[in-house]
C-alpha cells in the first residue's frame, strides 16, 4: 500500500489559466477562489484565469494565486472525492510559499488568512530591496560545497547566500546584483555545468529580505495558527512540525532562510513516503523529487482528470 505525502508548489509554477478547468467543473473549487477574492478585496481569480501574465507574475499576486489553485484542488478532493486527509496522507510539505498552502491544507490556518498573509509576504518581499539591486541565479551541476565556495568568493564585501537547495544538482543563490554577476562568471570558470541569472524581481530567501522578515514576524505573531492535522515538513529545518508556535517561528525565518527542499524530500523518503502528490499548478516539484530520489513515485494533480486519476489510486 502506498505511503503518501502531498506537496505544494512555489513561485515559478504559475501560468495564466491555471485552475480554470477546476473552477468550471466544480462548485467547491469556485468557492475557494471566491474566498480568496473576498479576503483580498479584489478579483484575483480574474488575473489567475485570464492574465495578463505580467499581473500574475507580480509576486504579490503569484503567492496567493498559487495557494488558491492548490487549495481548490484540495477542496475538490475532500468534498467531491471524499478524501480524508488525516487518514490517507502521512506528511505535507511546500516549496517556499507552498508551505503556506501545505499548512492551509492541514488546517493550521484558514484559506482567507493564508491569502492575506501571502499577499503581505509578496508585497513585503518586493519592497525589501530596491528594483535592480538584488537578484538570483540558478547553478546546475555543482556540489553544495562548490556553491558555498562561490558564495564566499563572489559575495565578499556584499551579500550572497544559498537560497534554495532544490536537489538534483540545482542550487539557487540570492543576493546583491554585483555579487550575482561575479558568481555566474566564477561558476563558468570552475567549469560548473550551467549558471544563469533568474528573471525574478527581488533576491528572495537571503538576508537582504530582513525588512520583509520583520513585517512577517509581526503579522504571524497576530495570526490564528493551529496544530495541523497532518505534520508539515518545514522549509528552514527540513523536519516535521505540528506545534503552532514553532510553525510561526519557521514561517518567519523562511523569508530570509534557505529552502531546504532536497533535505525535506530526503527526510520524507526516510520516513517511508513512496508516493509524492504535487497539488496545484505545474509539475516542477515532481521533477525535482524524481531527481532527488528516483525510487519514489510522483503524481501531479491540477485538473479534473488528474483528480479523478488520484482518487482511483487510494
Amino acid at each position: 500500500m502506498a505511503v503518501y505525502a502531498f506537496v505544494f508548489p512555489g513561485q515559478g509554477s504559475q501560468s495564466v489559466g491555471m485552475g480554470s478547468e477546476l473552477a468550471q467543473a466544480f462548485p467547491a473549487a469556485r468557492a475557494v477562489f471566491e474566498e480568496v477574492n473576498e479576503a483580498l478585496g479584489e478579483r484575483l481569480s480574474k488575473t489567475i484565469f485570464e492574465g495578463p501574465t505580467e499581473a500574475l507574475t507580480s509576486t504579490e499576486n503569484t503567492q496567493p494565486a498559487l495557494m488558491a489553485v492548490s487549495m481548490a484542488v484540495m477542496r475538490v478532493l475532500e468534498t467531491e472525492g471524499g478524501l480524508d486527509l488525516a487518514s490517507k496522507v502521512t506528511l505535507l510539505a511546500g516549496h517556499s510559499l507552498g508551505e503556506y498552502a501545505a499548512l492551509a491544507a492541514g488546517r493550521a490556518f484558514s484559506i482567507p488568512d493564508a491569502a492575506r498573509l501571502l499577499r503581505l509576504r509578496g508585497q513585503a518581499m518586493q519592497k525589501a530591496v530596491p528594483a535592480g539591486q538584488g537578484g538570483m541565479a540558478a547553478i546546475i551541476g555543482g556540489t553544495l560545497g562548490q556553491i558555498q565556495e562561490i558564495c564566499a568568493q563572489a559575495g565578499e564585501g556584499s551579500i550572497l547566500e544559498i537560497a534554495n537547495d532544490n536537489g538534483g544538482g540545482q542550487i539557487v543563490i540570492s543576493g546583491s546584483m554585483d555579487a550575482i554577476d561575479k558568481a555566474v562568471a566564477l561558476a563558468k570558470d570552475m567549469k560548473i555545468k550551467r549558471a544563469l541569472k533568474l528573471p525574478v524581481s527581488a533576491p528572495f530567501h537571503c538576508s537582504l529580505m530582513q525588512p520583509a522578515e520583520d513585517v512577517m514576524a509581526e503579522a504571524l505573531a497576530k495570526a490564528d495558527i493551529a496544530a495541523p492535522i497532518v505534520p508539515v515538513i518545514a522549509n528552514v529545518t527540513a523536519e516535521r512540525e505540528t506545534d503552532a508556535d514553532a510553525i510561526r517561528s519557521n514561517l518567519t525565518k523562511q523569508v530570509t532562510g534557505r529552502v531546504r527542499w532536497r533535505e525535506s524530500v530526503e527526510a520524507m523518503s526516510s520516513a517511508g513516503i513512496d508516493t509524492f502528490v504535487e497539488i496545484g499548478a505545474g509539475k516542477v516539484l515532481s521533477g525535482l523529487i524524481r531527481r532527488i530520489d528516483p525510487e519514489v513515485s510522483t503524481l501531479s494533480v491540477g485538473t479534473p482528470a488528474d483528480i479523478e486519476s488520484l482518487l482511483k489510486s487510494f
